[in-house]
């Protein structure tokens, strides 16, 4: 188990061309500001989402709570827990939530 309730980090997300913040939890459950904020958008949002789109010119969209962006900082996390030792072993491999188990082998 890792010594930490919750930990963040803010990062730019290309995703929605704004400055999200990653948050991963002590049982490793994550959430993103960006996807309260866009991912299920207001007409408001959405017309932010629009107009930022045009001036981009690329499509903008979240791609919901686990966006390459958010699994990608897990895993960081993840990785520096296991090599200082504060993670949990269970025989063959470490303890880690089944959704991650692909992604924490090279899967997906």
């Amino acid at each position: 188990m890792v010594n930490w309730q919750l930990t963040a980090t803010t990062i730019y997300c290309d995703g929605v061309d704004e400055e999200v913040t990653l948050l991963v939890y002590r049982d490793w459950s994550t959430k993103c500001t960006g996807y309260r904020k866009y991912g299920e958008p207001s007409k408001e949002m959405l017309n932010l989402l629009k107009k930022k789109s045009k001036q981009s010119k690329r499509q903008l969209e979240c791609t919901g709570p686990e966006c390459p962006r958010v699994i990608q900082y897990k895993e960081k996390l993840f990785t520096e827990e296991a090599n200082k030792g504060h993670l949990e072993q269970t025989g063959r491999e470490t303890a880690v939530p089944s959704q991650d188990r692909e992604v924490a082998k090279g899967g997906k």
